[in-house]
């Protein structure tokens, strides 16, 4: 596991936890430095996504060991942390579980998506196949390059930069982290005291996953855009700059 702080020393705590096959150095890039010129940030670097030789477990492992560094380093509390996608499930993770405390949870766009094993390995057998296939030819390359541009209105270099991190990584991780975020389960309605919890919701993904923010936690602060999944993170700013306005008023919340 990586955890690198940066940022404001004497600001509010912000925890950045990023989403299916990435490292936050890619799923946060583009807004790095303007949250750190705001915030005191913990990176984190997931175990099989760290640049070293490790191999993702499961998701209750990695979320117990950022619980151990939450707890040794930060007194068992931070102020706010942020879940790109699949990081979101961390954050929920470590709400639910009350071993520490946040004063925000903030979840970016997130599917929440929870199944059976068997269900789980079947998506796994169709989805990280498409996640590990980016060091192929070069018409494959090409194919996945428009259609990251398309549908996240990319521009070639984020969409070479994704690719590229998508690549760097054992499959094997990759499979455990996909595969192990299925069965990893929130409860409904939680609610925890003095936290609140915010939801960035993509409108452009469905209503169904707006039901999914309302059923599993009580009364969420939620802000729609008009966007696809995680689309403020690819560089456009007429999406950037809205979500971080957004974050910065979550944090500004009384809880």
């Amino acid at each position: 596991m990586q955890f690198d702080e940066m940022g404001q020393k004497n600001e509010k705590t912000m925890m950045l936890l990023p989403g299916t096959a990435c490292d936050y150095q890619t799923n946060f890039g583009t807004v790095l430095d303007r949250l750190s010129d705001k915030y005191h940030l913990i990176c984190v670097n997931y175990d099989g996504f760290d640049g070293t030789d490790t191999v993702f477990p499961d998701i209750l492992t990695v979320t117990e060991k950022i619980e151990q560094y939450i707890v040794q380093h930060h007194g068992g509390r931070v102020d706010g942390a942020i879940g790109s996608s699949l990081g979101s499930t961390f954050v929920g993770q470590l709400i639910q579980r009350k071993n520490i405390h946040m004063d925000h949870g903030i979840f970016g766009s997130p599917d929440l998506d929870q199944s059976g094993k068997i269900s789980a390995w079947l998506q796994s057998k169709l989805v990280v196949p498409l996640l590990t296939s980016f060091t192929g030819n070069e018409k494959k390359r090409a194919s996945t390059r428009k259609k990251l541009k398309q549908f996240f209105e990319m521009n070639d270099e984020t969409a070479d930069k994704f690719m590229a991190c998508f690549a760097k990584f054992k499959p094997e991780s990759i499979r455990n982290e996909y595969y192990t975020d299925l069965l990893t389960w929130l409860s409904d309605d939680i609610q925890v005291e003095h936290t609140k919890v915010h939801f960035i919701y993509a409108s452009k993904m469905g209503e169904k996953y707006l039901k999914r923010y309302k059923k599993y936690f009580h009364d969420p602060d939620i802000r729609e855009f008009d966007m696809q999944h995680e689309q403020w993170l690819f560089g456009e700013e007429k999406y950037t700059e809205p979500v971080l306005k957004a974050i910065d008023e979550f944090m500004s919340v009384p809880v």
